[in-house]
Order: C-alpha cells, then structure tokens, then sequence
C-alpha cells in the first residue's frame, strides 16, 4: 500500500500554497452566485450549464472545468462529482464550492498538477441535486436540524431510492448469460421517477462519464457497488451480504485512494462504527434498492462510489474548514483516478469513430460502449489484459495489453466492415434471372435481423 501511497504524499506539497476560502453555508441564491463567480473569475476554463429543474422550480447547476468548455475532445475523459443527493446532508455540498473555487484559483496561480489535471479531464461539478430539500433543512439550521428534515424532495421523495432498479434485472439476466452493460430501461420509467431523478438520468445518458462520485453525511467511509444485496432471502433493512461487482477489487482500489487521501477516513473508527481502511461494499454495510451509484455502473460506462464524509449531517460553519482540509487532496486525488487503465478509438477501415462499440475485457464481465466519436475508456488496475472491440456490421479484434500505475495504455481498434457472401444464383433453363426478385427471397438471416433493427 506504501508504494501507491507516495504519490499522494508528494501531491500533498503541492496544495499547500492554497488560497484562504470563505467557509459558509450557502443557501440557493448564495450557491448560485458562487458558482457564476467562479465563472467570471476563470471565464475560459468553466462553463455553467442546467440538467433540470426540481420539483420547485430550481435549477439543477452544474460547472464544468475544461481547457475546451462545452466541448469533448476524443481520448479526454469526463468526471463528475455530484453533491447534496439528500438536501440535508450538505458537507458536500459546501466542499464542491470549495473545490471549484480551489480549481479556479490554483490554474490562475499555475499550479502544474491542477493546469494539468484541467487540460486533461472534462469535470462536472453539481454542488446540489436536492436544491428543495436543502431549503427544508436550512431553515432548521446546523443546531435544530432533524436527521431526516430535509432529507426528500419537495415530493417528499428519497432520491437516493427513486432510480430503476437494474439490480434485479442484472441478478436475473447473469443466470441466464443476459447483458452485463448498459441494461435497457423498463418501458414505463419516467412515470416512476421525480424531476430530479430524471434529470440525472439523463445527464449521464448525453456525456460518456468514466468516473463519479456521489457526496453524502452521516458516516465517514467511501462506498462502493453493489449497494442491492443479490442475496434476497434477508427481508429487513439492514443486511450484511456483500454483493461484489465483476470489478471488485477496481471499485476497492478507487475507494481506498479516497480514504487514505482523506484525513481521517483511512482509520477505520468513525462514527461509532469501524470500515477497514475506511472502506465498504454497500450491500456488505446495508442493502439499498434503486441506489444512484448502481444505476451508474449497470447503465451507463460510469464508475460511481458514494462518498460518507461527516457524521454530522449539517455540520456547523466553524467546522467547514477542517472538513475542507481534511477533504481538500482526498478530492482531487479521487479525480485523478480517472487516468488509469486502457483507452482508444475504435474506428472504421476509412478511421472514422464508431460510435457504440462494445469492449470486452476477458474474464472481467461487464462491458462498456465507446462514445460517439468513437473514443473509449476502461478503467483497470495494473495488469496484463485480452481486450475485444466488436461492433454490429463488422469483425471483432481482440489485442492483449499490460496497464502499468500510470497513464492509461493507448489502445486503439480499426475493425474491418463483416462482408455479408451472397448465395450463388439459380438460373431457370431457357429463363432469365430476376436478381432482385431472387435477393428479397435469400437474404442471409443476419441481414434480416439487422434490418429489423
């Protein structure tokens, strides 16, 4: 662990010149005006955009951080941190208006490893997805605050169950060798979830996000999939099965780089409670259905962990700079994980991006999908690997590649387009052959299925 750990101490000397941040409680029109001046302040690296609106009218604000805003540019990938899921749990909240404003400051100082960091990662910031609840909760304040007020929606919905539940479709499907990627969604979905919710989905259905975080309170741990226990003998709430994805030991490497970056999280004994090296599986700690980072990995190409940041929901004011500091490398350290791995383009003989391809990593089974300008990205530990692209209407190409602790291995793919073979002709004596008559009678089974498509 020592080796991995180096870096991030050596990281840690370079955030030490950081500039001194107001440490507040923003309430809706404060958090909107934080951001914007972010904005104005590093106009040419931030883009502020809206997913949605909640229940009451907010928006749902996201920054983003990019040498190109707006844009993707191929072989970049795209991070999000989202905050405030529940509207009453809001160090999150507060820690990504820091971090935009850590971000915006230290690349106007040139500090290298931020500069580099931003001209290499498109990064999304949402400070709240619970504008209405957070209004709920703040009212109460840090003093007077219910553990639940302030929790739900305005709908008085639990967000962090409102998602469609991939789990159990995937449980099912893996019996019976269904897919293991980008499940497809029940027909009647967008009457079950709430604005923000929907929102969300589809946020992370437009960008090809690689990595995410999600920031909650109430612990003090970095969770990892699955939160749905597969094991559905337990009927209450609270259930101890952990429930590993395909990529387990990826998902406990991502989770450890934040608690050992993190100040405290690391030690296990937070809370009253006890993590190993501040970590958890999800379903290991308690079963959740419907859960957002679920969601992100059975759905999407997105690899999602939940981050448990204070045992106090709503933290006092005075409290937000140690919590700052203490979260301050944990959050840029986390980002940084995004560059590891494999990535590539999977193009076409002519090289033009085929858009949704599927790479297959043996003996890993759960796929992702190139984007639209044919770029992937697969997050992996160090290792040797046998990767396939395949794409429909063309022959796939299977490369082995060893991923170093570094950068990620640039591996590209140009499948060859599948030559679908006519039958030969019959030609009636004394008669003259109707091609086209004859081709609507043989077309091979496989161009027929694709059509129908």
């Amino acid at each position: 662990m020592a080796g991995w750990l180096r870096p991030l101490v050596g990281a840690l000397l370079l955030l030490e010149g950081a500039a001194a941040l107001s440490f507040l409680h923003h309430r809706y029109e404060e958090m909107v005006q934080a951001l914007f001046r972010v904005q104005s302040q590093c106009p040419y690296i931030t883009r502020i955009y809206s997913i949605g609106r909640s229940v009451e009218g907010r928006h749902l604000y996201v920054l983003e951080f990019s040498d190109y805003p707006g844009i993707h540019e191929p072989l970049e990938p795209e991070f999000k941190y989202v905050g405030n899921m529940h509207g009453n749990e809001v160090l999150g909240r507060e820690l990504l208006l820091q971090l935009s404003e850590f971000l915006c400051e230290e690349y106007r100082r040139g500090n290298e490893r931020i500069t580099r960091l931003i001209h290499d990662t498109r990064i999304h910031i949402m400070p709240s997805m619970n504008p209405d609840g957070y209004e709920v909760a703040a009212k109460q304040g840090p003093d007077s605050n219910g553990y639940l007020t302030g929790r739900n929606n305005a709908n008085g919905v639990d967000l962090n169950r409102n998602f469609p539940d991939l789990n159990t479709f995937m449980y099912y499907s893996g019996e019976i060798s269904g897919p293991n990627h980008h499940i497809p969604l029940p027909d009647n979905w967008k009457s079950q979830v709430e604005p923000e919710t929907l929102a969300v989905i589809q946020w992370i259905s437009s960008y090809n996000f690689v990595l995410s975080a999600n920031l909650h309170g109430g612990a003090v741990v970095a969770n990892y999939p699955y939160d749905k226990s597969q094991d559905q003998r337990f009927r209450s709430h609270r259930r101890t099965v952990n429930t590993p994805t395909p990529d387990d030991k990826l998902f406990q490497k991502l989770a450890k780089t934040y608690s050992y970056a993190h100040g405290w999280m690391h030690r296990g004994w937070n809370c009253g409670d006890y993590f190993a090296d501040g970590i958890t599986n999800g379903a290991s700690w308690y079963s959740l259905s419907k859960g957002m980072q679920d969601f992100n990995y059975l759905y999407t190409n997105c690899f999602e962990i939940t981050l448990e940041l204070s045992c106090n929901k709503f933290p006092p004011e005075e409290d937000l700079e140690r919590q700052w500091m203490a979260n301050r490398e944990a959050l840029v350290a986390f980002i940084e994980e995004v560059h590891q791995g494999i990535k590539g383009v999977v193009s076409d003989e002519n090289n033009n991006g085929i858009a949704g391809a599927v790479i297959s990593v043996q003996g890993i089974s759960h796929d992702i999908t190139s984007g639209d300008m044919g770029d992937y990205f697969r997050l992996l530990l160090p290792g040797t690997y046998t990767v396939t692209a395949s794409a429909e209407g063309y022959q796939p190409q299977t490369v082995t590649t060893t991923v170093g602790p570094a950068a990620p291995s640039l591996v590209h793919f140009q499948l060859k387009q599948d030559v679908v073979r006519k039958p030969p002709e019959r030609k009636a004596s004394g008669t003259r052959t109707n091609n086209k008559a004859l081709q609507k009678k043989v077309v091979p089974r496989a161009t027929r299925r694709g059509t129908q498509r």
